[in-house]
């Protein structure tokens, strides 16, 4: 790869990691007017709808000799497989934190994560960090550690998305396949569980489609809402060094943050505003130092 298209390519991966992020930190909204559906039947109704939105998408691209490929592709199958497990349980569990008045476990989670990418980046992928920027995973890593301490009784909800999201990530960077074609494998791994939970839930009447037209609509748009970013994050973690998209992802649970705090009225301490300090210097000093080695090491693998 020559030196422009790996620039050009290093750019349109932050471009894809910043929107997709951008787009998951306001996503609370969506899933706060769910409240009254449980976790498990937003999920299922993400994975049914957002198949819909993924064969339009394959359609639309010519991509089902890709799809067909994947699927018939033993080891990439397998990959894939353990993948739709991994975000089918952060799926769960981000829902339930969400609507359960956990938004700010949820995002300490997110917080978490970057830094179980960047150390995952450096250790199984070999990408190497300048001395800045280890400096900044140091300073960022100290400002979570200060939001941890503080939130110990619901620090398992925090582990598991991060763990979850970070393997999802690692594993789904090995697998040679696009976005699209990616996320429609585990779409339709997780499709008959989805559909097999939603028609359990109608045979013992439950209210599966939510009680109003609105929640009906609203889950219906869960296709498009789960789809997009994680087309995006998919896209990000594909162009970029895996440590580069761990920086990017401090945008997330800085905007739950805000909207638990600002939106929600859940409590905003000073080992807040220290983490949010530390957090988004360290951001500038990664950015910044990854911007400056774009010619000596470009961020694309």
């Amino acid at each position: 790869m020559n030196q422009p298209e790996a620039d050009r390519r290093a750019r349109l991966g932050i471009a894809a990691g910043i929107t997709a992020y951008s787009l998951w930190g306001v996503l609370p909204v969506y899933f706060k007017l769910l409240a009254g559906v449980s976790a498990f039947d937003i999920v299922a109704h993400r994975i049914i709808w957002s198949l819909l939105v993924l064969a339009l998408l394959i359609g639309f691209s010519s991509g089902w000799s890709k799809l067909r490929s994947a699927l018939a592709h033993g080891p990439t199958f397998r990959l894939l497989l353990l993948t739709a497990t991994l975000i089918a349980a952060n799926w769960v569990l981000y829902v339930y934190a969400i609507n359960s008045g956990h938004i700010l476990a949820g995002s300490l989670g997110y917080y978490l994560n970057p830094l179980a990418n960047i150390l995952l980046g450096r250790f199984l992928l070999s990408e190497r960090l300048s001395r800045s920027q280890w400096g900044a995973v140091a300073l960022a890593g100290a400002g979570v550690a200060v939001l941890a301490a503080g939130a110990l009784g619901t620090l398992w909800i925090s582990l598991a998305l991060c763990f979850s999201f970070a393997l999802y990530g690692y594993f789904r960077k090995r697998i040679a396949v696009d976005s699209v074609t990616g996320l429609a494998v585990e779409t339709i791994l997780l499709f008959p569980l989805a559909l097999g939970w939603l028609a359990l839930g109608w045979a013992n009447g439950r209210a599966i489609f939510g009680s109003t037209a609105f929640d009906l609509g609203l889950l219906v748009g869960c296709g498009i809402v789960s789809t997009i970013p994680l087309l995006l994050f998919t896209e990000a973690a594909r162009r970029l060094r895996y440590s580069t998209v761990g920086m990017l992802q401090f945008i997330a649970p800085t905007l739950q943050f805000l909207l638990a705090v600002g939106v929600y009225g859940e409590a905003f301490t000073i080992a807040h505003g220290i983490a949010f300090a530390a957090i988004w210097t360290a951001l500038a000093i990664y950015i910044s130092s990854a911007v400056r080695g774009w010619r000596a090491a470009p961020l694309a693998q």
